[in-house]
């Protein structure tokens, strides 16, 4: 007997991305039924927008950051019985097309978490981001004691024995509250694959700050040690 399709939903942060999350969803919506949108306090139209074009869209009174937003997603994911978790940002630098690519690289390998991979062709990425991602991917692999070529991608599958649970110290927050996630899965054992993806950079104001957010990652990575107590202590 074939076992029954997984049930699978994806997540969008966004935050001020009326002019490109309605795009967004509707060509994720080719891919996948079930789109969840977590609007993070955005003062513009983007849970209007969302909406409309067919997600379901959870909101944040305040913004509190990307990480408390995949947070909210992955709750309700979790609550609502989804086996597998894709997350993708709102900007449109994933291409929704390479959806199918992580649920056949998951049928293949069962990895419980996939992280996207850009680096393969890097091209098109502008050379501070190049720089930024190589050396924190490096340096979180080596702290993970297993390679991730791109850590700091957030186009990503997740099985639902994976989703994070949080709280995330205040400095994890944001952006850094992805590499916390791969670094306390790994030192639960969790294998951590990787996916190759399209690189995409148009004219979008990207809200990643490589000088601020490099300077989050290694507060996080301070508290390695603390987090490892944690986990080797449950």
């Amino acid at each position: 007997m074939a076992k029954p399709p997984l049930k699978t939903c994806v997540l969008i942060p966004a935050y001020n991305e009326e002019k490109r999350v309605g795009a967004v969803v509707r060509e994720v919506l080719e891919y996948c039924p079930d789109v969840i949108v977590v609007d993070d306090g955005s003062p513009d139209g983007t849970d209007k927008v969302a909406a409309e074009a067919g997600a379901i869209v959870l909101e944040h009174v305040h913004n509190q950051g990307k990480g408390a937003a995949l947070q909210t997603g992955f709750d309700y994911a979790r609550e609502h019985g989804y086996d597998l978790a894709i997350t993708l940002d709102a900007d449109g630098q994933h291409a929704p097309s390479d959806i199918p690519a992580f649920l056949q690289a998951y049928e293949r390998t069962h990895s419980p978490v996939l992280v996207g991979n850009r680096m393969g062709d890097v091209a098109a990425m502008p050379r501070l981001r190049r720089f930024v991602n190589r050396f924190m991917s490096d340096l979180l692999s080596r702290v993970m004691g297993q390679h991730v070529p791109d850590s700091q991608c957030g186009f990503r599958l997740y099985h639902r024995s994976a989703f994070p649970e949080g709280p995330y110290d205040a400095h994890s927050q944001r952006y850094a509250a992805e590499s916390e996630i791969l670094l306390r899965l790994a030192l639960e054992g969790r294998k951590i694959g990787a996916v190759t993806i399209q690189t995409i950079y148009g004219d979008e104001k990207s809200k990643v700050r490589p000088l601020a957010d490099t300077l989050r990652f290694f507060r996080m990575l301070r508290r390695f040690k603390k987090i490892k107590k944690e986990i080797l202590a449950r």
